[in-house]
């Protein structure tokens, strides 16, 4: 059996699509998850992009030794350097650099063929310097001349690239396609047998898992996507959806890997907080729909429904059978066996922390179901400098105007401050914004229901700009659905706060 690599590039591929600028904390708390879903490679960032990314993929090099640590360039050997900076304390560290090589983007960048290939195997020999793994991206390869592609593979292999990363850039190739190049790299590139090949699709043709298949049919031994599908424009390789359609048909291809797929619901989970991007309900493998029990008409028949309708068992991805539903007269003991069913085992410290805000969950609820007990998790992780709202009263005058007064713990000390808006949430966001004092512009804004029943938790997301041109999202949980908004909102401005700070320290 042939090893399949599982490379991950939420961190990278995935974050650069949302608009958004995840900070060290939060990667690194991804990174950590991945390494319990067992992928391989984790893509960390483009070191050279900016000073953030340098220091996130630090972050993950010096703290993450069980996976390879990639960090991204351009075939420039300025954004090699900051990639060999970046890795200098990694355990298993990687450079990924390329260069476009079809006519398209050479084109684009008034560079010949001859100038694109002596560029390439000048930046895979740069990198080499620094470490022994140096993987080469051919970007757009799918619409590149096949001989031009056979000969910059040959040549940057022969300069110590140890992976070449065959992509579908603009997202356009058809299974069939995307099968048949990958066999031509395979047949035609006299020295393939020297390094590894790697698969990067985009879904614009919704199509991305499909291809990714086809190039594992094809021979590729690399396979890279992001979690719940993220990335620029329609999104990559959904990593779930490729594990799990090959852990079904496992045999027939006749591979091993190291992918524990109980952490597949999880990671998708932690993905969705930390980004902001919800999943749909119908999304295969993650959403909230897909491994629903199917609704049996006739029950004598039940059995075999079961068979005929339900390919994956839930618990096969980390989602217990049966939904976890706890009261306030659960005792610790029994809400510690509740986390676990969950798949979370929990420190003394940490069972104390939780079973508290559950307590205060409970006695707002008759029921707490598995989705709240996720969320309490989910708020637990946030970052230890962020501010708690601490009061919240509301008065309307009309249907259109409202004025609040917030109550906020900032720093360890109590503020409070008022302000007049066009709705509730609205006048809640002014009063924190002159609290806080930081300047930043709402851009989206959502609420959701976790659960069933008017007693469910709303889970509120908020997306802010600062600055010239960064994002942040923020998330906050309540059954007040006003007070889960200004959690979402604070949790933004903590976020910002942490950044601006950064920023300043990377000035001096």
């Amino acid at each position: 059996m042939k090893k399949l690599y599982i490379f991950d590039t939420t961190l990278r591929d995935g974050e650069k699509s949302l608009g958004i600028t995840l900070n060290a904390a939060e990667k690194l708390e991804i990174s950590r998850q991945l390494v319990k879903l067992g992928v391989d490679v984790i893509e960390a960032g483009y070191p050279a992009f900016s000073p953030f990314d340098l220091e996130a993929v630090r972050t993950i090099a010096r703290e993450v030794k069980e996976a390879v640590i990639c960090g991204f360039s351009r075939a420039e050997e300025k954004d090699i350097d900051y990639c060999a900076e970046a890795l200098r304390e990694a355990a298993q560290p990687r450079i990924h650099t390329g260069i476009g090589i079809s006519p398209r983007h050479m084109g684009q960048k008034q560079l010949s063929p001859a100038q694109v290939l002596e560029t390439a195997v000048s930046a895979v020999k740069h990198a080499k310097k620094y470490v022994s793994d140096v993987q080469f991206y051919a970007e757009d390869a799918f619409n590149s001349h096949r001989p031009f592609l056979v000969e910059i593979i040959e040549k940057v292999i022969e300069a110590g690239a140890t992976v070449v990363n065959i992509p579908d850039t603009a997202g356009y190739a058809t299974p069939w396609e995307y099968n048949d190049l990958i066999c031509h790299v395979m047949n035609n590139v006299k020295n393939i047998n020297q390094a590894m090949v790697s698969i990067h699709c985009h879904n614009d043709l919704g199509m991305a898992t499909a291809n990714a298949l086809a190039g594992i049919r094809a021979g590729a031994v690399q396979v890279e996507g992001t979690i719940n599908g993220i990335g620029e424009r329609a999104g990559n390789t959904s990593l779930e959806e490729a594990i799990m359609a090959i852990y079904t048909r496992r045999y027939s291809y006749g591979i091993k890997w190291g992918i524990n797929t109980k952490e597949i619901s999880a990671t998708s989970r932690l993905v969705e907080r930390v980004t902001g991007v919800a999943v749909p309900g119908h999304k295969a493998i993650v959403g909230t729909n897909a491994l629903k029990r199917v609704p049996i008409i006739d029950q004598s028949y039940s059995s075999q429904a079961k068979t005929a309708y339900e390919m994956i068992e839930p618990d096969l991805v980390g989602l217990p059978k049966s939904g976890v539903v706890l009261s306030a007269n659960t005792g610790r003991s029994e809400f510690m066996r509740g986390m676990e069913k969950l798949g979370y085992c929990l420190g003394k410290e940490d069972l104390e922390s939780i079973y508290e805000k559950f307590l205060m969950l409970a006695g707002k609820k008759k029921e707490v179901v598995d989705e709240d007990l996720h969320l309490l998790i989910d708020e637990s992780r946030e970052h230890s400098e962020k501010i708690i709202v601490r009061n919240i009263s509301v008065t309307t005058n009309g249907v259109s105007r409202a004025t609040a007064t917030v109550t906020l713990d900032l720093g360890g000390e109590t503020v409070t401050d008022a302000a007049c808006g066009y709705g509730p949430v609205d006048a809640v966001f002014k009063a924190v914004d002159l609290l806080v004092g930081e300047q930043v512009c709402l851009e989206g804004f959502s609420l959701k229901s976790v659960s069933r029943g008017r007693e469910s938790l709303g889970d509120a997301t908020v997306k802010v700009r600062y600055g010239d041109d960064g994002h942040v999202v923020g998330r906050g949980a309540s059954t007040d659905v006003i007070e889960a908004s200004a959690k979402a909102y604070v949790n933004a401005l903590t976020k910002v706060k942490i950044i601006t700070r950064e920023n300043t320290s990377f000035a001096r």
